[in-house]
């Protein structure tokens, strides 16, 4: 996840739509709690790159959590029970072991007060 919350406004899609970035490889390297849920957490110079590149265009309208911090990860479970996602976190935890993942497009998605819905997809270069 690169933002929680970006404006959907034409201005948005529009930068999006446009918005070019090289593909590159990123590794996951251990598992994270989110208190109700868990995360693959990532390293990657790349996506650190990206996510600053973003946040600087999208400052303004950035929520305050997404102006905090940024910790890539790609979130597995979330909004369960704290027992649940510790179930979880356990069992993938327990033979876990590194991997990559080629970035080839961010996708975007509204949020729909409990579903997604998929947007669009900007494909990297």
């Amino acid at each position: 996840m690169v933002f929680h919350h970006l404006p959907n406004t034409e201005e948005t899609r529009s930068f999006l739509k446009a918005f070019r970035f090289p593909r590159f490889v990123a590794k996951a390297t251990g598992l994270m709690t989110l208190g109700r849920g868990v995360a693959y957490r990532v390293e990657c110079a790349e996506i650190k790159q990206l996510h600053q590149i973003l946040a600087k265009h999208f400052y303004a309208v950035l929520s305050a959590q997404d102006r905090q911090g940024y910790r890539p990860h790609v979130t597995i479970q979330n909004k369960v029970s704290p027992e649940t996602a510790r179930l979880l976190f356990d069992a993938l935890n327990s033979n876990f072991e590194n991997f990559n993942v080629g970035i080839e497009a961010i996708q975007v998605f509204s949020y729909l007060g409990g579903p997604w819905q998929h947007e669009f997809d900007v494909d990297l270069i």
